[in-house]
């Protein structure tokens, strides 16, 4: 984990909207951070033993900080929470490098971007290299109401620079229309990349609206599970580096039981979205549950995230 992790100072903290905040990380001493691309995140791990991924919301030219934006969502397991309330300017934190599971494409003759609330920030990342490419994008950003929406100046900022058009839906401002996901992508020309993160009613009607799309064109992140974890249990997961057995109890995922085994197991989100648990599968048929694996690399079966994801077969044999 030392390898994979840097002590970072939390320089500032800034209100950006209704329960929503940014912090900016910075290096101890002065120095560079490990580059990362639009669309990236990073993990926090903290204080409490909890890990949180947050996107980054800064310019990826930036070399000398981190900017992640934390929504206080009083449904969530308690990291934003802690966050908020624990988190000061001038505190030390350790944080993940970066990782990428939502990668622009650069090279996208017109990239179309849907956000739904805290969604905003890979979107964010991404409007900035668009921007620096000189590549024209097209932003539909949703909202319970406008000061719940997070950066609105940066994007006046962002749109009066050319090149990107902004569409704001609130709630409480389109006398019960809902967003239109059919529509927007339907406008869209026939070679646009397109890109969803927000909640999850919002991509599973982002997906159905682009099933007719290129796969390769259609891109979405999750940032909570859509569907419970696989903890039926009552199978084994055979190591096959570690040459022991493990029986995975009913109430149990396959990380808890390893964990409560005493084996090193890389996690993070714990709900299938991030993609730091994933682990090679040599043998067995896995219980897919992330939202991290396509449809079709699910069903080759070649990895798993074992995190949330369960088996289907008596005897699971990981590359562990």
């Amino acid at each position: 984990m030392a390898d994979s992790t840097v002590a970072l100072r939390v320089k500032r903290i800034c209100f950006e909207a209704e329960r929503i905040n940014s912090y900016e990380l910075v290096s101890l001493t002065g120095g560079d951070l490990a580059p990362f691309t639009a669309g990236g995140h990073v993990d926090l791990h903290l204080p409490n033993g909890t890990i949180r991924c947050y996107s980054l919301v800064n310019d990826q030219r930036e070399r000398h900080r981190y900017v992640i934006a934390v929504n206080k969502d009083p449904a969530g397991r308690g990291g934003s929470s802690f966050v908020h309330d624990n988190l000061k300017a001038g505190d030390i934190v350790t944080v993940s490098l970066p990782r990428n599971n939502f990668a622009l494409c650069e090279e996208a003759g017109h990239s179309v971007l849907i956000a739904g609330g805290i969604g905003i920030t890979p979107l964010l990342s991404m409007i900035r290299r668009l921007q620096a490419l000189g590549r024209p994008a097209e932003l539909f950003y949703a909202a319970r109401t406008r000061p719940a929406a997070a950066f609105l100046d940066e994007l006046d900022a962002l749109r009066s620079n050319g090149g990107l058009t902004v569409h704001l839906d609130f709630d409480d401002e389109r006398s019960g229309r809902l967003c239109d996901l059919p529509a927007i992508v339907g406008r869209a020309p026939a070679q646009a990349h397109l890109y969803c993160c927000g909640p999850v009613p919002m991509l599973q009607a982002f997906e159905a609206a682009t099933a007719d799309r290129p796969a390769d064109h259609v891109h979405v992140e999750y940032f909570q599970a859509a569907e419970a974890p696989a903890t039926d249990g009552g199978f084994e997961v055979r190591l096959a580096r570690s040459n022991r057995t493990i029986a995975v109890a009913p109430g149990k995922t396959i990380l808890d039981a390893l964990l409560d085994a005493g084996i090193a197991a890389n996690y993070a989100c714990t709900e299938g979205v991030c993609g730091t648990c994933e682990t090679r599968v040599i043998e067995g048929t896995p219980d897919h549950r992330d939202q991290f694996l396509s449809r079709e690399e699910q069903s080759a079966n070649k990895s798993i995230m074992i995190c949330c994801s369960g088996s289907k077969s008596r005897t699971l044999v990981l590359d562990i």
